[in-house]
């Protein structure tokens, strides 16, 4: 029984595609994405004039607060964008070239914000803050932004050829790769 559930795996992760250079792939995209969205927050941040820190999973003014108020809410939008221009970015290389290692790259995208919102707490996420600025409904912009992303999921996995049991995989894979990385921020800080 054992023997015959380890065949099945390896079976469909040959279906699927997955193969332990994927698979370990995730772990550098998972750092990659964190910090790609915190540079989100620090970039616009700089270029709004505020003296910004970054690290793994934050990114703040230096001294502790922003040289006015509104740029609260431009550095919170920083992050969600480059993480949907991340999808975006890897979504047209997936159209151009069909490469299933740009595929984890949108994916982790989407998951990410998905597993930041539901798991971390919705109320201390950028898009929670942002809805609270704009005055609206807490729950409008994270569901914009993951709307937004899990379309470009969804796009890159009919271009790709993948099936909920694929994504079931990369959903493991994922989860695995966020915890390594939430480990390591936590030892770091």
């Amino acid at each position: 029984m054992k023997n015959r559930f380890i065949i099945r795996i390896k079976q469909d992760l040959k279906e699927s595609r997955i193969d332990w250079k994927l698979a370990l792939l995730f772990i550098p995209i998972a750092f990659f994405t964190y910090l790609f969205h915190e540079f989100g927050h620090w970039l616009v941040g700089e270029l709004l004039g505020n003296d910004m820190v970054l690290s793994l999973n934050n990114s703040n003014a230096r001294n502790g607060y922003y040289i006015e108020k509104i740029h609260t809410l431009y550095i919170s939008m920083g992050g969600p964008a480059f993480t949907i221009l991340q999808a975006v970015f890897f979504l047209l290389i997936i159209e151009k070239t069909k490469s299933i290692y740009a595929y984890p790259f949108v994916f982790f995208a989407a998951f990410i914000r998905f597993f930041s919102i539901f798991f971390g707490g919705i109320h201390m996420q950028d898009e929670a803050r942002i809805s609270s600025m704009l005055n609206v409904n807490i729950y409008i912009v994270p569901v914009i932004v993951l709307l937004v992303l899990f379309f470009l999921v969804w796009r890159s996995s009919y271009l790709l050829k993948m099936n909920v049991k694929v994504i079931g995989y990369y959903i493991t894979i994922s989860t695995f790769a966020i915890l390594l990385v939430i480990g390591v921020n936590y030892l770091i800080t």
